[in-house]
């Protein structure tokens, strides 16, 4: 019996959220899959509950000291757990979006090629690329000699190389070697001197060792001084050129052509988050942010007068009276053009004087101001380093912010977007730079690693560094990340990705007994490669952990061992146990909304017919990242979904070239569009919108009703009262942002944040006005018997009936009932809301604005984090949307999206350099017979089952 209780985790009184004190007993060291509607406590007993128990308890068995570095875990709302192991949560959200975060270092295979290339790199010398050999002590002296006769030199032993410290037993070691002087940080100081160094500061410290005059005779004092150098220094030396330029020496690496000494190669050499390897002109970021003159003067065929300039600082040249406008004039008589020339038709060189400048040249600027008029002599620098000077030197944000609109990222020009040092570029293994490899899909890297000829020596050096590496890839292979490469940026990898390549670091990390929790990892794979997923997610489980999924995938549920129904509605409709078996088990239960879907009983339909295009849009020459210069054509006034296999070049099309062209031209958007020849049938729409899943809103006080605009509508309800009137309260009154109306002492919160020490920080009701975020007078003021407090505290649902006879508000409610939203509250935080909620809430506000017709939806993916049931009524959203003559453009997965679409733009065949075409376009049923497609082979299955 105490056995069979060790195999279970037990989850007794759970409350956390939604959840209903909820008690279930989870099997260990199986594979379990907890689903349910969205919203309806999934992730509340995964994430809020079993992870933050698990991870306070390994916490609670550190020391206090320890603890109060690591940030305080509150303690879940549940009254036990027994049976929990250490959990590891693999969730969307903690993907590192730091720039310096990249495949390779999160896989931490990066670091392994460091160690490779760092032991058995060949060197090459960066300017001649002739392979690099180590100097001798005769080789130095002979090239310090033939310096020219009289030239002055230091030689000096570069002891400490950028380590922290105060080196004091290091420099009282020197003075009683008998050295004099000593050069600290590019300062030169006397050994006798007291020294105190930060031991924060990095620091370089080089020991002069002898100074000496260039001339016949001084060759046995200079090898004796060289040898001392090398001694002390470790076969480094550097020898200060009196009036020049210093030399590198070293036993280790120098090339006897260009006389370029390289560094000792370290593992640290090539890492581009160290300033021993990073470039130092971009400081390792691989590119940097810089004015774009498209995105400064973005239609060239106007002049200059009708406002061809539309940088900040210079949108008042069109203004007689302006300083900028007599600049503009003085230039033009200068240089004879004139401003009423369209921008695109000036020469080259008239074009290169306004954007960079008159080089140094003046010219005479006649300006009438407000002090009078004077004749000014400027040396005009250009309009692009006129406007970098501006954003350097205010001190403003929102200006900041402003100018970076006009900036656009271009790869560094020193080191090409490779982010490391040309030293480090030139070392080799294979022929190939490290720059090289990393920039490889995993798939070639595998590959290229499997047939690298090595000598014997190197074999037996990296023999054990290319079996861990070859591990690794393989692991990244088996989730399905083949068309990665190691150097994409961790910030640009859908929440899928990014949790699959964590999944891959887990599985290389070989731990058993953990407790691994994991939210969707099936986003953003396409349904070929669910097996591969399912046979990781089931060897980390074969190694003896407990897996625990949150996920909405049919195949998911099916392979489970065990799946947790949580509901049976959402919100307050949720939070109970509804269902518990296997997937063939759930389909039994007559409460599990999943169990109906899953046996069919329950169908999202296939549309009876499929709209027809009224119009096209067509891509023409679509070549950014993967894609093959292809046209697309797209449908107008229908739904579509473009799919394919994951990096075969979806959001490339979607996003980066039709969005972002659609924006600029349509919505007058500040962005540069990826790279394409043109896109015809524009003039036929006249706005397009991107509903992603990114946050509503970033603080507290942004709530869904305030997002929606229905909170302006209910604040004008109640500033109409006769009481508002009464007391001269207007609709400012009602708002808790500002002073008026709310609680002065919680500042319109509600609540108050308390620190404590060594604890979690407590956030406790505000005493005042007991979280309520009003004052008194504001909250006696009724509308039918209600405060402001209580209609914020309101569910959509209750709100739906409440405001009924209100149409404005009741329409703006019914739009977020049809999204499936019934549950959320007026006033609930948008910090608390899941991506989908978020999503929801944005459609839900597009469908409640009077529609023109011929605007354009853009969604990625928009059934992330959607059960059956919520996809059904997404599905008829995206219809409704299309049935009122708007465009509906999806990239999606789900099969169920795909099959009521009208019409599919299937991208591939595969991921990366083998993707990027156009396999097959058409209605499902079309592209369901196309034999080259991999979603026509799903979709013909599911076309089928109907």
């Amino acid at each position: 019996m105490a056995e069979k209780k060790k195999e279970l985790i037990k989850i007794r009184g759970a409350n956390e959220h939604n959840l209903k004190n909820l008690d279930v007993d989870i099997p260990r060291n199986k594979l379990v899959v907890l689903t349910g509607l969205s919203g309806s406590g999934k992730s509340s007993l995964a994430f809020d509950t079993i992870y933050a128990e698990g991870q306070r308890r390994y916490m609670e068995s550190l020391s206090s000291y320890a603890r109060q570095f690591l940030g305080q875990m509150e303690k879940p709302n549940v009254e036990s757990i027994e049976g929990l192991s250490p959990a590891i949560s693999i969730d969307q959200k903690s993907t590192n979006r730091n720039p310096r975060s990249t495949v390779g270092t999160v896989t931490e295979i990066y670091d392994y090629f460091r160690l490779l290339y760092a032991r058995i790199g060949i060197p090459h010398c960066p300017k001649c690329g002739r392979e690099i050999k180590k100097q001798t002590a005769d080789e130095m002296t002979d090239q310090i000699m033939a310096l020219p006769e009289g030239t002055k030199i230091q030689l000096m032993a570069p002891v400490v190389r950028g380590r922290k410290g105060t080196h004091v037993k290091l420099l009282d070691r020197a003075k009683k070697s008998g050295y004099v002087r000593v050069r600290i940080d590019g300062n030169m100081y006397e050994l006798s001197e007291g020294i105190t160094l930060d031991k924060n500061i990095k620091h370089n410290i080089e020991i002069v060792v002898d100074r000496l005059v260039v001339r016949p005779g001084i060759e046995k004092r200079l090898a004796d001084s060289i040898e001392s150098v090398l001694s002390l220094a470790e076969g480094l030396l550097v020898v200060d050129v009196i009036g020049g330029e210093p030399l590198n020496f070293s036993q280790n690496f120098a090339c006897p052509d260009c006389g370029i000494s390289i560094d000792e190669i370290e593992p640290r050499s090539f890492s581009f988050n160290n300033p021993f390897g990073a470039c130092p002109v971009c400081f390792g970021l691989g590119y940097k942010m810089e004015f774009d003159e498209d995105l400064m003067i973005p239609n060239k065929l106007l002049s200059i007068n009708e406002g061809a300039i539309v940088v900040t600082g210079w949108q008042s040249c069109t203004d007689k009276s302006s300083f900028t406008h007599a600049i503009l004039e003085a230039l033009c008589k200068e240089y004879h053009f004139d401003l009423d020339t369209p921008f695109e038709q000036y020469p080259k060189e008239i074009q290169d004087v306004l954007l960079r400048g008159t080089n140094g040249k003046e010219v005479k600027v006649y300006y009438k101001g407000q002090r009078g008029e004077g004749i000014y002599d400027v040396a005009f620098d250009g309009l692009i380093r006129n406007v970098e000077r501006r954003y350097r030197e205010t001190g403003s944000e929102t200006m900041k912010a402003e100018y970076e609109s006009f900036m656009q990222i271009t790869p560094c020009r020193e080191c090409g977007g490779q982010r490391l040092k040309k030293g480090a570029l030139a070392v080799t293994v294979g022929d190939k730079n490290i720059s090289d490899v990393t920039a490889m899909s995993i798939e070639r890297l595998q590959r290229f690693i499997s047939s690298l000829e090595l000598s014997k020596t190197q074999q037996m050096i990296g023999g054990q560094i290319l079996k861990e590496i070859k591990a690794r890839l393989q692991f990244l292979l088996d989730v399905g990340l083949e068309y990665l490469t190691l150097a994409r940026a961790t910030g640009t990898l859908s929440g899928g990705e990014a949790q699959r390549i964590r999944l891959a670091t887990q599985i290389g990390s070989g731990l058993v007994g953990v407790a691994y929790i994991l939210d969707e990892p099936s986003i953003g794979l396409h349904q070929r490669d669910n097996d591969k997923l399912l046979a990781t997610l089931k060897h980390l489980r074969d190694l003896g952990n407990t897996l625990i999924v949150v996920e909405h995938d049919e195949d998911t549920m099916f392979a489970a061992d065990q799946v947790i129904d949580i509901g049976p509605g959402a919100g307050e409709h949720g939070g109970e146990l509804v269902a518990q078996g296997t997937a063939q088990e759930i389909m039994k239960v007559e409460r599990s909304i999943t169990g109906a879907y899953l046996s069919g009983k329950i169908k999202i339909p296939v549309p009876k017919t499929r709209a027809v295009p009224t119009g096209w849009i067509k891509v023409v020459g679509a070549a950014e990242n993967n894609l093959k210069n292809i046209d697309v054509k797209f449908p107008l006034g229908v739904m579509t979904c473009v799919t394919g296999v994951s990096g075969s070049g979806k959001s490339s099309l979607v996003n980066e070239i039709l969005y972002k062209s659609m924006a600029k031209k349509l919505n007058r958007a500040r962005v540069i569009p990826g790279k394409h020849k043109r896109i015809e049938g524009l003039e036929m729409l006249d706005k397009v919108i991107d509903i992603d899943q990114s946050p509503i809103g970033r603080t507290p006080r942004s709530n869904p009703a305030t997002y929606t605009g229905v909170f302006d509508l209910i604040r004008d309800l109640f500033a109409a009262t006769a009481d508002a009137k009464a007391k001269g309260y207007k609709k400012g009154r009602f708002s808790f942002n500002v002073k008026g109306g709310r609680c002065e002492a919680c500042s319109g919160d509600g609540i108050i944040k308390i620190e404590m020490h060594f604890l979690p920080d407590v956030y406790v009701p505000c005493e005042v006005c007991g979280g309520k975020r009003y004052n008194r007078e504001t909250l006696e003021v009724k509308y039918k018997g209600k405060s402001i407090y209580d209609v914020l505290n309101m569910t959509v649902e209750e709100a739906l009936h409440f405001f009924e006879n209100v149409p404005s508000i009741r329409r703006k409610m019914e739009t977020l009932y049809d999204v499936g939203l019934s549950y959320i509250r007026l006033g609930q935080p948008s910090t608390t809301l899941s991506g989908g909620e978020a999503q929801r809430i944005k459609l839900a506000t597009e469908l409640s604005r009077r529609s023109t017709g011929k605007t354009v939806y853009i969604l990625d993916e928009p059934t992330t984090g959607l059960h059956f049931a919520d996809v059904h009524k997404l599905t008829e959203i995206l219809r409704r949307l299309a049935a009122d003559g708007n465009t509906v453009i999806v990239i999606e997965h789900n099969l169920d999206v795909i099959k009521t679409a009208d019409y599919i733009i299937d991208i591939g065949p595969e991921g990366g350099d083998k993707g990027g075409t156009v396999v097959a376009c058409g209605t499902p049923e079309e592209v369901a017979e196309n034999p080259n497609s991999y979603t026509g082979k799903y979709i013909k299955m599911m076309l089928d089952r109907k």
